[in-house]
């Protein structure tokens, strides 16, 4: 049960992404400047690429270390990751009511400079999201799938919820679908804020596998018998919060 934490992690980020490219070209229609749409497609384009091959190179990097260079890296990128995803989180709850407005002010903004300005408000935009995607990934893949068929669940799960997310993004755009994004975005919040927490453990365990943090290393308590991490209930927290 490798799913559940990539699939509402991309699925969250997708559904951000896809909003705010929703909010730039209804933006542009209202405004009657649809003949600049394909700027803002071109730059998200460019930023899925780019956090494509961001998330490629931390997951190159991160398989050429081994030994206690490995646990660092894995620990320092880890910890990077829960820092970036909290933040998102309480960012979102106190700023999303004025995403909308921010991003049409800065639409008017990019009008008046130029099509690269209105693309490269698309790619910065996408682009954040992205690379918080790709981070956590790396985080999940190390702190919750030690295996082939871990890292498989994390493969599909992320192919899930990013494929949800384009869907639910052409409905919300064309219309189609009403979704309570507030409603939305507290309840996957409250979710990743608990994964964060176990991505938090893993750090930190991995950093004191590095002798970077002596203190606490004693296992305080053994609950291999009673809930085991390969079977059942045990298999589905390792999945979503990296339960050991």
């Amino acid at each position: 049960m490798q799913v559940g934490a990539a699939f509402i992690v991309t699925l969250r980020e997708g559904i951000e992404a896809a909003l705010i490219v929703s909010i730039l070209l209804a933006y542009l229609k209202q405004l009657g400047r649809t003949d600049r749409a394909h700027v803002v497609w071109w730059g998200t384009a460019l930023a899925i690429g780019l956090s494509a091959v961001v998330g490629t190179v931390i997951f190159a990097v991160g398989a050429e270390f081994e030994g206690t260079a490995e646990q660092v890296f894995e620990g320092l990128v880890t910890l990077t990751a829960v820092s970036v995803l909290t933040w998102m989180i309480f960012w979102m709850r106190r700023q999303g009511a004025r995403i909308k407005s921010d991003l049409q002010e800065k639409v008017d903004t990019a009008l008046v400079a130029g099509g690269f300005a209105l693309a490269a408000l698309a790619f910065t935009a996408v682009l954040r999201e992205g690379i918080e995607t790709a981070l956590f990934l790396f985080a999940a893949a190390k702190g919750t799938a030690v295996d082939a068929g871990g890292v498989a669940g994390q493969v599909t799960g992320a192919v899930l919820g990013l494929g949800l997310a384009v869907v639910l993004g052409v409905l919300l755009y064309r219309g189609g679908i009403r979704m309570n994004l507030r409603t939305f975005f507290r309840v996957t919040g409250s979710i990743l804020i608990v994964v964060a927490a176990g991505l938090f453990a893993y750090s930190v365990h991995e950093l004191q596998e590095a002798g970077w943090f002596p203190l606490l290393t004693a296992t305080a308590f053994d609950l291999t018998e009673t809930l085991p991490d390969d079977s059942g209930v045990g298999a589905v927290l390792r999945g979503l919060v990296g339960y050991n």
